[in-house]
C-alpha cells in the first residue's frame, strides 16, 4: 500500500493523535480564558475600578492571540520544512510547560508587578504553541485519511475544540465550588497543573504515529521548498487573505459564548457562574454531536456548501441567543446555546478540509497556519474585550449581536470566493521552481 493511501488503522489513529491535541490545546487556552475573565482580576490585575481591571485582564487573554501568528509563522516553515509529526510533538510541550508554569506563578499580592508580567509572558508562550499547534493537527489528520472521507474524519477533529472548552469549565465549575479566600489562593492553580497529565498522554499517542503521507512522497519527490514561508505569501498570498477573513466569524463565535458570556452573566444579568456553565456546557455538546455529522454531509454535498449555509445561520443566531440568554430561564438559555453551536458546529468543523485543500501540500502548513491564526486575531483574540466596552458603551447586547453577525458575514463572503481561489492555482505551486510535482 502506498504513502498516499494509508491504512484504516493509521488514519484513525491520526485522527485520535490530532482531537487529542487539539483537546488539550483548547482546555489550556480556555483554562486561560476563563480566569481572565472571572479571577485574574483579582489575583495579577487590581485595580480601584473593577471594570478597568477586567478589561485589562481580558486583554491578557488577547495577547495569546498577537502571538499566535510567530508561533505560525515558525512551525508552519518548519512544518512544510521537516514535517507535521515533530512539530506536533513540540507545540505540545510547550503548551504543556506554558500552562503548568502558569498555575505555579505567585499572585500579584506576593512578587507585584513581575506577576502579571511573568503571565502575560506564559501566555505569549501559549500563544506561539498554538499557532503551530492548530493547524498542524489538521493536516495530520487531514493528509493521512481517504479523500471521500476527509470531511468526517475534519469534522471529528475539530470537537476537540469544543471538549478542550467543556474540560476547561468542568474544571471551573469544580474548584468554583471553594471559598472565595481558598480559590484566589491556591483553587484557581488547580485546572492549570491538570494539564501535565493531559500533555503526557499526549505525547503518548503522537510519538507512536507515522508522518504524514502526502508530505512524505513531497518530501521523496524533492518538492519539498528551501523557504515555504516566503513561497507561500508569494504565490499564494490572495488564498492567505481569504482563508484569513473566512476564520473571523467563527472565531468571535465560539470566544464570545465561551469566555466573554460569564462576564456578562455576572454584570449583566446577575447570574451565578454555575447558573452560565450549567446552560453552556450541555451547549457544547451539540458542537461535539454535529460536528462529525457536519464533516458527512460535507464528503457528499461538499465543504463549500455546508460553510457558507452555516456562516448565514450565524448572522442571524446571535439576534435569537441574546434574548433567550437574557430570560435567565436555564431551559431557554440552554436552548440559546444549542441553536447557536448548531451553526458554529457546521462551519468550524469545514476548516480542516476546506481551508487546507486551498494550498499545495508542499506549502500547506504554512499557508494554514498563517491565514487561520490571523484569523484569530481578528476573531477571537480581543472579542471579550470588544464586547465588554461595546456593552459599557452601548449599555445594550445588540451591539454585541451586531458585531458577531457581521464577522459571520465577512466569513460568508470569504466562503463563497474560497473555492475560485483554489481551482485558480496552477501546478507549478506544488513545487520549488525546476522540481517535480509532488
Amino acid at each position: 500500500m502506498s504513502a498516499g493511501t494509508p491504512p484504516q488503522r493509521q488514519s484513525a489513529r491520526a485522527a485520535l493523535a490530532g482531537w487529542f491535541g487539539t483537546t488539550i490545546e483548547f482546555y489550556d487556552f480556555s483554562v486561560y480564558g476563563l480566569a481572565a475573565s472571572l479571577l485574574f482580576p483579582k489575583v495579577f490585575f487590581p485595580a480601584a475600578d473593577p471594570v478597568v481591571g477586567t478589561l485589562i485582564s481580558l486583554s491578557s487573554f488577547g495577547v495569546g492571540y498577537v502571538a499566535r501568528p510567530f508561533g505560525a509563522l515558525l512551525f508552519g516553515h518548519l512544518g512544510d520544512r521537516m514535517g507535521r509529526k515533530s512539530i506536533l510533538v513540540t507545540t505540545l510541550m510547550l503548551m504543556g510547560v506554558a500552562t503548568t508554569a502558569i498555575g505555579l506563578l505567585p499572585s500579584y499580592g506576593q512578587i507585584g508587578l513581575a506577576a502579571p508580567v511573568l503571565l502575560v509572558v506564559l501566555r505569549i508562550v501559549q500563544g506561539i504553541s498554538l499557532g503551530g499547534e492548530t493547524s498542524g493537527a489538521v493536516l495530520l489528520t487531514v493528509e493521512h485519511a481517504e479523500k471521500e472521507r476527509r470531511g468526517f474524519f475534519g469534522g471529528i477533529l475539530n470537537t476537540g475544540t469544543a471538549v478542550g472548552t467543556i474540560l476547561a469549565n468542568v474544571m471551573f465549575l469544580f474548584v468554583a465550588q471553594l471559598p472565595d479566600s481558598a480559590l484566589l489562593s491556591w483553587g484557581w492553580r488547580i485546572p492549570f497543573l491538570v494539564s501535565v497529565l493531559l500533555v503526557v498522554a499526549g505525547l503518548v499517542i503522537r510519538l507512536g504515529l507515522r508522518e504524514s503521507p502526502e508530505f512524505a512522497d513531497v518530501k521523496g519527490a524533492g518538492s519539498v521548498h528551501k523557504l515555504p514561508l516566503v513561497d507561500v505569501l508569494r504565490k499564494c498570498g490572495g488564498t492567505v487573505v481569504i482563508v484569513t477573513l473566512a476564520t473571523v466569524g467563527a472565531g468571535i463565535m465560539i470566544t464570545v459564548t465561551s469566555v466573554y458570556v460569564l462576564t456578562y452573566g455576572k454584570t449583566a444579568l446577575h447570574l451565578s457562574t454555575s447558573k452560565m456553565l450549567g446552560a453552556l456546557l450541555p451547549g457544547l455538546l451539540v458542537v461535539v454531536i454535529a460536528a462529525p455529522l457536519y464533516g458527512k454531509l460535507a464528503d457528499r454535498i461538499g465543504p463549500r456548501t455546508v460553510f457558507t449555509a452555516t456562516a448565514a445561520s450565524m448572522v442571524v443566531l446571535p439576534f435569537v441567543w441574546f434574548p433567550l440568554l437574557n430570560t435567565g430561564n436555564p431551559g431557554l438559555m440552554l436552548l440559546g446555546f444549542a441553536l447557536l453551536f448548531a451553526g458554529y458546529a457546521g462551519n468550524y468543523a469545514m476548516f480542516p478540509v476546506f481551508f487546507s485543500e486551498a494550498f499545495p501540500v508542499s506549502l500547506r502548513f504554512s499557508g494554514m497556519a498563517i491565514g487561520f491564526t490571523l484569523g484569530t486575531i481578528g476573531g477571537n483574540a480581543f472579542a471579550p474585550a470588544i464586547s465588554a466596552s461595546l456593552l459599557e458603551s452601548t449599555g445594550t447586547w445588540v451591539s454585541i449581536a451586531v458585531y458577531m453577525a457581521a464577522a459571520s458575514a465577512v466569513s460568508l463572503v470569504a466562503g463563497l470566493v474560497i473555492r475560485e481561489a483554489r481551482s485558480a492555482q496552477p501546478d507549478g505551486l506544488r513545487q520549488e521552481s525546476g522540481a517535480p510535482a509532488a
